[in-house]
């Protein structure tokens, strides 16, 4: 007997009505179990209807979730929606108590019928989310990354099969997003809970994710790992989501050095080398982004502007000629 899929939605569409049809039409996909799955996808494109579908949030017009072999159920169907096994968490808090602390509010998930398991629980997921130096402070004194760090603390202290994050680090200052994220992986690694995600950070997924579901206009175009999606895209759609790349037209990648024999060129600024060679082709330098440790230089030649990536900070300046070489790009 064959193995049941984990998580697997079977020609599902969920279409609102409008001026623009949006929605998601007829996908099928199957979730990997202990890994983390990250849907993307331009604003718009279905990510969050078809995270509420793989939940039990909505349900869709035609196709069936599955989990485990059986059927996930809607709201028409189910008095509390959402599957029992698994949790959802987004980029909204609301549902903390604001007044009460931390610790509280992650023990409330637990039954009291046993009161020193459920301190030993709640202990063991703060000290998972680096929060035990907050547990004792109210929800109401915190920053709106530590907020989030209690709605994941509470979604996962009830050891769930699944957990869904609906843009979770929107609400997230930059500083803290990055030890959020190795917290997840790590608590991945260690229950092998499933995580199904929504973002639209390419930063986010490529660090995150394990798995990549690639969505435009309600359907998916293309799935696999981060390197291999942002390597070797098979659609300029799915370049553009993941990088800052340059699009350019065949005449103008052969005004940069580049034969190509299709429509449309990708370039990624890391692909671009600076070059003092007295053939390279020559560029000037109209602005000069500070990015910290690097640079993006923005260079124009001939009306064209291209996007390079300067390690040495400081080096050229608005107004410099400097010759580049492209080393790789993707045609489409």
């Amino acid at each position: 007997m064959a193995d049941v899929p984990f998580l697997h939605a079977v020609s599902v569409s969920k279409l609102y009505p409008g001026t623009t049809v949006s929605g998601v039409r007829e996908i099928s996909l199957e979730i990997t179990p202990g890994k983390i799955t990250a849907i993307i996808g331009e604003s718009g494109s279905g990510k969050s209807t078809l995270l509420k579908m793989l939940y039990g949030l909505l349900s869709p017009n035609e196709g069936t979730v599955y989990f485990k072999g059986e059927r996930i159920w809607g709201p028409e169907e189910k008095l509390i929606p959402g599957h029992d096994e698994m949790k959802m968490v987004t980029q909204h808090t609301d549902d903390l108590n604001l007044f009460a602390r931390v610790w509280d509010n992650v023990a409330a998930m637990l039954p009291s019928t046993n009161v020193k398991l459920k301190e030993e629980k709640t202990e063991a997921v703060l000290n998972q989310l680096n929060m035990m130096r907050l547990a004792y402070k109210r929800v109401a004194d915190l920053s709106g990354g530590e907020k989030q760090r209690v709605a994941i603390a509470r979604a996962i202290i009830t050891r769930p099969q699944v957990l869904f994050l609906d843009e979770p680090f929107n609400q997230v200052d930059t500083s803290f997003r990055e030890g959020l994220q190795h917290d997840i992986r790590q608590i991945v690694r260690e229950s092998g809970i499933t995580v199904v995600m929504v973002s639209h950070d390419p930063a986010e997924v490529l660090s995150m994710a394990d798995e990549l579901v690639v969505i435009r206009d309600g359907e998916i175009v293309e799935s696999g790992s981060p390197k291999q999606l942002y390597q070797s895209p098979a659609n300029l759609y799915t370049a553009e989501l993941l990088s800052n790349c340059n699009v350019l037209t065949a005449e103008e990648a052969n005004i940069c050095g580049v034969t190509a024999t299709k429509e449309a060129i990708v370039v990624y600024p890391e692909w671009i080398r600076l070059n003092a060679a007295p053939e390279a082709l020559h560029w000037t330098v109209r602005e000069v982004l500070f990015k910290g440790f690097y640079e993006d230089l923005i260079l124009e030649r001939r009306g064209i502007i291209i996007r390079v990536v300067n390690g040495e900070n400081e080096r050229f300046k608005p107004g410099d000629m400097i010759g580049i070489k492209v080393k790789k790009w993707l045609e489409y």
